[in-house]
């Protein structure tokens, strides 16, 4: 028996757990690889309690750098690279890292210029990512002075000690007051984090193994890096897609024979985009659980994907701040169509009115929920927002929806000024923040419409000065904010709509431009 054993962990220690492209690494590899990681920050500096930030496409460096900082009881802040070298540097500075690994060609000489961090390590692009994103596959053998955390790994001895614990990951999502926030998870009892880890392993589909998944969405975002990291400690391999591509999907399912996706809906736009003719191509029989979040999904799209890939398409509803509130299997949603499921164990989820009473089933009104780790998040240096957020017990989660009589959560609006855009998380008071300092504006309003392809898509209207230029204001806009909150429209009004107190109505000014749309396309018709 014991013989037995070693020899199944040997076969275990030389599979991959990790696959992109034509690289791959062990259990094994990534155990060293995080133990040298581990000792070449400690040797720069870097001490329990501190933070390191990530600014990296789909990269290994995402699971070696989450265990060495477990190990050094230190923390990872992933950085969407996305952003603008200011919105990065703002990142960095606010969650006070003091070493950030980067991409190369991620490294321009304006992102240098706008960040002030101690210990800079810049890596080299992998062939596959650097395909992806037409970039240069190399980049480091003429940084200068920069250092590759990669290279100095080489030369250290793996770190033999574990001093932990570590420091929750950061993830920063932005708010109402226009600047993003880092979202903080206090110390809970183990019970309290065990009933956490088990509804996302419900909602994720990572329950029981052999699992073998792919990840096509950023992990620089909550839940794919939390999906990528469960299913890899769990004892999964996880294939890493560079960056969504649709045939390339279908492709990689029958290549590794994935049993496993977490996807966005306009990954599923994309795939039903594809003919029946090309889609039969590819052997998919070995999926046994999709998994989509983080955007709403036309019915339409729902059921056309349950239809070509069968009853495998589940869905969830969460928060960074609250993780897994609501989750649904094809035959609930079927059963309750434009549902995003019921509340697992441990979650109880109220719709409470204006006043704080319970609505009745079927009456919309604030999402409230509760479970053993509600008072267990705040926010970096704003506590006073997670305090404004509770209620008797309940966090307010700023959606507002129902429950129907069998307990189903449906949503009806998404967050007052949130937008989601192709599962991506866009707040517009950033937008309008940087809007209504161009020249030429007076006053703007940025809000979403609903999208087929994105979900919903970004809107500015502006109330423009004298002589106002769109073009320039659409240029100037452009320059100052990651591509994907770039307006996808503009519109101009004379005068801005405001209430008695001199708020600007948004909805009003939203509604007209919904109004406008719908009766151009009638007229078109």
């Amino acid at each position: 028996m014991k013989a037995e054993t070693r020899e199944s962990e040997t076969l275990q220690s030389t599979e991959p757990i990790l696959i992109s492209g034509d690289r791959k690494m062990t259990r094994a590899d990534l155990d060293d690889a995080a133990r040298r990681a581990a000792a070449v920050l400690q040797a720069d500096g870097v001490t329990a309690g501190d933070v390191v930030a990530i600014l990296m496409r789909n990269d290994f460096h995402y699971f070696v750098l989450a265990e060495a900082v477990r190990f050094l009881g230190a923390g990872l802040t992933p950085v969407n690279w996305h952003l603008t070298p200011d919105e990065v540097g703002y990142i960095i500075e606010d969650c006070q890292a003091v070493a950030l690994i980067a991409h190369a060609d991620l490294m321009t000489d304006e992102m240098r210029a706008r960040l002030s961090v101690e210990r800079l390590y810049v890596e080299a692009v992998p062939a596959e990512i650097a395909s992806a994103y037409a970039v240069e596959a190399d980049g480091t053998e003429d940084a200068g002075q920069d250092m590759s955390l990669s290279l100095k790994m080489n030369e250290m001895k793996p770190l033999d000690t574990v001093i932990g614990p570590p420091v929750p990951v950061l993830f920063y999502t932005s708010g109402t007051t226009g600047q993003p926030k880092a979202v903080v998870r206090k110390k809970i009892p183990p019970e309290a984090a065990q009933a956490l880890a088990r509804r996302s392993a419900l909602a994720f589909g990572l329950s029981a193994p052999p699992i073998k998944a792919l990840m096509p969405g950023p992990l620089y975002h909550s839940a794919p890096n939390a999906y990528a990291l469960y299913a890899v400690r769990q004892g999964g391999c996880l294939v890493l897609q560079p960056r969504f591509d649709a045939k390339q999907f279908l492709a990689d399912v029958e290549t590794f024979q994935v049993t496993h996706v977490h996807m966005v809906p306009i990954m599923f736009q994309r795939l039903l985009a594809l003919p029946e003719s090309e889609v039969s191509k590819y052997d998919t029989g070995s999926l046994q659980h999709i998994v989509h979040g983080a955007a709403p999904c036309p019915e339409n799209v729902k059921a056309a994907m349950i239809e070509r890939f069968g009853p495998i398409v589940n869905e969830y509803y969460a928060m960074t701040e609250l993780g897994i509130i609501a989750c649904s299997d094809s035959v609930g949603w079927q059963a309750n169509r434009g549902t995003v499921g019921i509340p697992p164990q441990g979650v109880s989820i109220q719709i409470r009115r204006e006043d704080g009473s319970i609505c009745e089933p079927g009456e919309a009104g604030n999402i409230c929920v509760k479970h053993e780790a509600t008072d267990s998040f705040s926010y970096y240096g704003a506590d006073e927002k997670a305090a404004d957020m509770r209620q008797n017990a309940h966090v307010i989660t700023g959606d507002i929806g129902f429950l129907n009589e069998n307990g189903y959560l449906f949503i009806s609006d998404r967050k007052t000024d949130m937008i989601i855009s192709g599962g991506v998380n866009i707040y517009p008071a950033e937008i309008e923040a940087v809007l209504s300092l161009i020249s030429g504006v007076r006053d703007c309003v940025v809000f979403g419409v609903p999208d087929n392809e994105y979900g919903e898509s970004v809107v500015a209207v502006i109330e423009p000065e004298a002589g106002a230029d769109l073009d320039f204001i659409r240029t100037a806009l452009a320059r100052q904010v990651a591509g994907f909150k770039m307006p996808r429209n503009f519109q101009m009004v004379e005068k801005m709509p405001r209430e008695d107190s001199g708020k600007i109505k948004k909805r009003t000014l939203r509604e007209n431009y919904l109004a406008a749309v719908s009766s151009s396309s009638r007229r078109a018709s």
